[in-house]
């Protein structure tokens, strides 16, 4: 005799429904501001620590004095680009519900089959090939805390590019800002007497080819990283297909680099020369760094990145001072710190009042 299931099915699906609505009723009970505000500060955080991390690391790596070659500076920037390639696909991957084909379909239709679009990535790609490169220059002759009060150009020169480039608007105090911004790079690039003393090691490098390098870097930024913003603005593609692509092109331009400048190194002493514990961490911060920034920005508003920024300062100073022992601050640098950091909330404040705009 065949018995009847129908009761039972009709309670398992009461049972299904009630739970999917507890669960629903759960979601809504989230206190979405406190959720929010918690991000917000992790993200500060890992702000924080990560453009604080990379210029010690980079900074402590390049003048660590060990047995055996240093490792090639090149090769580092082409080990961080094939690194960020794996791990924005691993992003596609998850974003297409961890399916092999549907990562090797969108891969092929938004790379393979738009090769004007992956082309148009090539010219900021190569900048921040040169710019990745610069900056171990600009670490390898400059101390910490010097080099990250003045990279912080790059707001300047991203600024003058996004008013040229996007016709972006900067309102009054945000001109101001950029002006503060200069007089506090300038102070702290003020020759100090002291800096002659006999006892000033002469493997710190030279400053002025550390400050060029700086220089270059910020006019390659602010101009890459525009022309990348327009091209986001261009198209629908993900920022981390965009990323694949950059970093494709990247790895093309950095291995031309490696066997222009340093081929007959590599010759000898192979591709990973030098390399230990130190260098991977420093490849690893350099290629996740952006990928970090770029997830954390959302949750982030202007305030909080300007107070990342002022507190990476504050940890470079000290840390560079302290345990690199590579740095002695002076009245004038404080004072011109200050000024950066101000400039940095500055720019980033947003008023209540609408200001009246004006245009370069």
């Amino acid at each position: 005799m065949r018995r009847d299931n129908t009761p039972s099915l009709s309670k398992r699906s009461d049972k299904l429904r009630s739970r999917r609505g507890r669960g629903e009723q759960r979601r809504k009970n989230l206190p979405a501001p406190a959720m929010a505000s918690h991000l917000k500060y992790i993200s500060l955080g890992v702000l924080v620590f990560q453009t604080t991390t990379l210029v010690l690391t980079m900074r402590y790596s390049r003048t660590l004095k060990e047995e055996g070659p240093r490792y090639l500076s090149s090769t580092a920037v082409v080990a961080a680009e094939v690194l960020k390639i794996v791990a924005c696909v691993l992003l596609v991957y998850k974003d297409n519900s961890f399916s092999v084909r549907s990562l090797r379909r969108v891969l092929h239709d938004e790379i393979i089959n738009k090769p004007m679009e992956t082309l148009k990535l090539a010219i900021p790609s190569g900048i921040y090939t040169l710019q990745n490169n610069l900056l171990y220059v600009a670490l390898s002759n400059l101390d910490a805390a010097t080099y990250q009060v003045t990279y912080q150009l790059k707001i300047l020169t991203t600024a003058l590019f996004s008013v040229s480039m996007l016709q972006r608007k900067l309102t009054k105090h945000q001109w101001i800002s950029l002006l503060i911004l200069m007089a506090g790079v300038a102070l702290v690039q003020w020759p100090d007497d002291s800096s002659n003393a006999p006892d000033k090691e002469v493997s710190m490098g030279s400053g002025f080819v550390g400050l060029m390098a700086v220089f270059t870097a910020c006019f390659s930024s602010g101009f890459a990283g525009v022309y990348f913003e327009k091209i986001l603005k261009e198209t629908k593609q993900s920022v981390w297909i965009r990323n694949i692509q950059l970093g494709f092109f990247g790895w093309i331009f950095g291995l031309i680099g490696v066997f222009i400048y340093d081929g007959e190194r590599v010759s000898q002493g192979g591709f990973f020369q030098g390399y230990n514990n130190l260098t991977w961490a420093v490849v690893a911060l350099q290629a996740l760094g952006g990928l970090v920034i770029a997830a954390v920005i959302k949750y982030a508003d202007n305030i909080l990145k300007g107070f990342a920024t002022s507190l990476s300062i504050i940890l470079s100073t000290l840390i560079s001072y302290f345990w690199l022992q590579d740095f002695v601050p002076t009245s004038v640098f404080f004072v011109g710190a200050l000024l950066v950091i101000a400039a940095t909330f500055l720019y980033g404040y947003i008023p209540k009042l609408s200001a009246n705009p004006i245009k370069a």
